[in-house]
């Protein structure tokens, strides 16, 4: 008896659709994952994907299992110019994980241009690991919708570059800066709020347009203080007279 055409149409179907799901199932992409530990001298971490795999046995029965742990990935930090951003990378955090169309390992070891050192397409061992995503069980709050900020998850440190151009720095901590070229600050006026301690020498009106210094007191020197070259522990009087007169100008 011939066989109808839709019913072998259907077949055809049916087996293009079962070829194109197998070839699917085949290729990885991309998939949550969570850092199990992290080298800082390699940038390489070890990381557990977070999505189970699937394996059907002679039977077409299926079950899920945990996919293997990938070491030696690459972790992707931003980064061009001479300038990279790094940040800590801890065990447990969440990152995705992305796997390269071809085989990196002669690029990893040396960079450039390479031939690939295998034929293997979407394997796991050419992945790649961007620390970030969030699921909703690790996700922060109090993300800014006016500012750029580099923060804290917790959002109590944070340095923020706003719209408005104000730039804000923000801790619970201590914040301290060195520059060994020095550090130079130009604005029509600066406010200090609390204790001041200088440890080095104070100049002060020593520009082209001089200036005046004016404090409300009182004033404590340890040691000398000299007005217009006169010492105020040495400088003596000329004139002196007993009697209740006044001395004259300091020497």
């Amino acid at each position: 008896m011939p066989v109808s055409l839709k019913s072998q149409t259907d077949s055809e179907q049916e087996m293009l659709r079962t070829a194109t799901d197998q070839l699917s199932a085949a290729i990885r992409v991309a998939l949550p994952g969570i850092v199990q530990s992290f080298n800082p001298d390699t940038v390489t971490c070890v990381v557990q994907p977070s999505i189970r795999g699937q394996d059907t046995d002679a039977d077409g029965n299926v079950s899920s299992l945990p996919l293997p742990l990938l070491v030696d990935v690459p972790v992707v930090f931003p980064r061009g110019g001479g300038c990279t951003l790094t940040f800590p990378v801890s065990p447990g955090d969440e990152c995705l994980i992305i796997f390269a169309d071809r085989c990196i390992d002669f690029w990893w070891q040396s960079g450039g241009v390479q031939e690939p050192a295998d034929d293997r397409m979407h394997d796991f061992s050419d992945a790649f690991v961007i620390v970030g995503p969030q699921s909703q069980a690790k996700k922060i709050s109090g993300i800014s919708t006016s500012a750029a900020q580099l923060r804290t998850d917790d959002g109590a440190a944070f340095v923020e570059v706003a719209s408005g151009h104000d730039i804000t720095v923000t801790t619970p901590g201590k914040l301290t800066a060195s520059a060994q070229g020095g550090t130079e600050i130009t604005s029509p006026s600066i406010v200090l709020n609390g204790d001041v301690t200088i440890n080095g020498n104070l100049s002060q009106g020593m520009g082209s347009s001089g200036g005046t210094a004016t404090m409300q007191g009182p004033v404590t020197v340890t040691n000398d203080v000299k007005a217009g070259g006169k010492s105020l522990m040495t400088h003596t009087h000329g004139g002196v007279q007993p009697g209740s007169g006044d001395t004259g100008a300091p020497n």
